[in-house]
């Protein structure tokens, strides 16, 4: 089994700094504050899932998803 390092051979590093800066916040469409993180701040490739919205299955290991709940508060962050 190959070693994993987070930050260095994986995303593990990447996912915890974005989980970090977005997790219990909600996205706005444009200021970052202590309770909203700006979409203009999201990296290039990203998108915002909501509980109920559909979602295509491609693949992109360099797709930012922000999981949010009902209320549009940051609940989990993936990369696929």
């Amino acid at each position: 089994m190959p070693l994993v390092v987070p930050g260095i051979n994986s995303n593990m590093g990447d996912k915890s700094e974005w989980a970090n800066k977005l997790m219990g916040k909600k996205i706005s469409d444009s200021t970052s504050d202590e309770v909203s993180f700006a979409k203009k701040d999201l990296p290039e490739s990203h998108r915002v899932l909501k509980p109920d919205d559909m979602k295509s299955m491609d693949h992109n290991p360099d797709r930012l998803n922000v999981h949010v709940d009902h209320d549009g508060t940051v609940r989990d962050v993936t990369y696929g």
